[in-house]
């Protein structure tokens, strides 16, 4: 593994990351009514944490191979509507918005899987993990959406 690629990849996803240090759950959510399936909240960063450097080794294995232009592409979408679902769900307090957001993040997520299966399946099924996760994620949106659509978006 070309160990540059991982660390440029790595810092893409530390650039997500970081949106959740800048947008955390707070009062807002603690007070939404959430389904019974919703993780305790120590859970996601230890999961995204994973999922992170499970992302950069799949960027760096796929990158550097013949034909990725696809694949890098849609990496790029997915890595953008992952940055931009936090700052949408926790900043803005819009959870209808959110549930667009996951919606085209796990699109990006399964498409990316998919080309970087065709091109390397270990970065393939490097991803597996992130669309289940991304899966229970548009889920819990899905529901804590449905269970507080009567509530005004908080400003």
């Amino acid at each position: 593994m070309d160990w540059t690629l991982f660390f440029i990849f790595l810092l893409a996803c530390a650039g997500a990351a970081t949106t959740g240090a800048m947008f955390q759950p707070g009062k807002w959510y603690d007070e939404l009514r959430k389904p019974g399936f919703t993780p305790p909240n120590w859970v996601f960063p230890v999961t995204w944490t994973v999922l992170y450097i499970c992302i950069a080794v799949a960027g760096a294995r796929a990158a550097p191979l013949d034909t990725t232009g696809h694949a890098m592409a849609i990496f790029a979408v997915q890595i953008a509507f992952n940055t931009l679902w936090t700052p949408v769900f926790f900043g803005l307090h819009n959870t209808k918005a959110g549930l667009v957001v996951i919606g085209i993040l796990w699109l990006s997520v399964a498409g990316t899987l998919w080309q970087f299966w065709q091109l390397d399946w270990i970065a393939g099924l490097l991803f597996v993990p992130y669309l289940v996760w991304v899966t229970i994620a548009f889920a819990l949106n899905f529901e804590v959406w449905r269970l507080n659509r009567a509530r005004p978006i908080a400003t």
